[in-house]
């Protein structure tokens, strides 16, 4: 089944359009990432997709149901863009935010076995187990990201969202954090990235969705990089340059008087 299928989708917020006409699909196993200028409605579309909002025209639909009508939560992990910041003050252990990653599972407030062994694979899984009694605030950028992953890993997703999750991780942090989205990417789960690096999504995403408002490009990563949909959508005197440093040069072919990482 398709995980996510939008047609013609619209949204504005109050009289100021943000998405227009977006159509496309995500298949199961897909890594999509979402590429477009600040302001270009990025995150907003990530929302509709999921549901937390709902489109002025055109459908959305998330494993065949209106999304705005899903109710299988648990096959859904989403990682807001500010979610690591708010973090920091949360007064709770790593191991209770995984823990939390159960409750749509466990409506009666009962862990089970199951329950536990599930916390304990997710946290094994991300390479935080030694940190699981640390508080949350106490850790760093890269650590409290792998913790709302694990968090993730532990409701058995089918589906992990992420928006703009590597913005305050330096690069050695980013590039052990996208090491561990192939990996999961690898054994099956279907990622969605927002990301404001393009040269780094480029060459670590399979799939390419390139917004702003209007969909400009929507298929394989190596036919992004051979597209002017780059130049399209973010203007012809841009440069996006790869910082991905163990990965394939990534550049964009489009103006090299000015270079760009939005």
């Amino acid at each position: 089944m398709t995980v996510v299928s939008l047609n013609d989708v619209a949204f504005s917020y109050g009289d100021v359009p943000v998405v227009d006409g977006v159509s496309l699909d995500i298949e199961p196993g897909e890594f999509l990432g979402l590429v477009g200028p600040n302001g270009s409605g990025k995150s907003t579309l990530l929302r509709l997709l999921l549901g937390l909002e709902r489109p002025d025209r055109g459908e959305a639909h998330l494993f065949g149901e209106p999304a705005h009508e899903f109710g299988d939560g648990e096959r859904i992990a989403y990682v807001a863009q500010d979610v690591t910041d708010a973090a920091r003050d949360m007064p709770i252990t790593v191991r209770e935010v995984v823990r939390m990653g159960r409750y749509p599972r466990n409506l009666f407030g009962r862990f089970s076995d199951a329950d536990r062994a599930a916390v304990d694979g997710a946290l094994d899984r991300v390479d935080i187990a030694d940190l699981a009694d640390r508080r949350v605030g106490a850790l760093s950028g890269g650590q409290r990201q792998r913790v709302f992953v694990a968090r993730a890993l532990a409701a058995e997703s089918d589906l992990l969202a992420l928006d703009e999750p590597t913005v305050a991780l330096d690069a050695e942090s980013r590039d052990s954090f996208y090491d561990l989205l192939a990996d999961l990417n690898d054994r099956g789960l279907t990622i969605v990235l927002v990301e404001h690096d393009i040269g780094v999504v480029t060459a670590r995403a399979s799939r390419i969705a390139c917004l702003n408002r209007e969909l400009y490009f929507h298929g394989d990563s190596e036919d992004f990089a051979e597209s002017d949909a780059l130049a399209a959508a973010y203007g012809a005197n841009q440069r996006v340059l790869d910082h991905s440093h163990d990965h394939h040069d990534a550049e964009a072919h489009v103006n090299p008087d000015s270079e760009a990482e939005s």
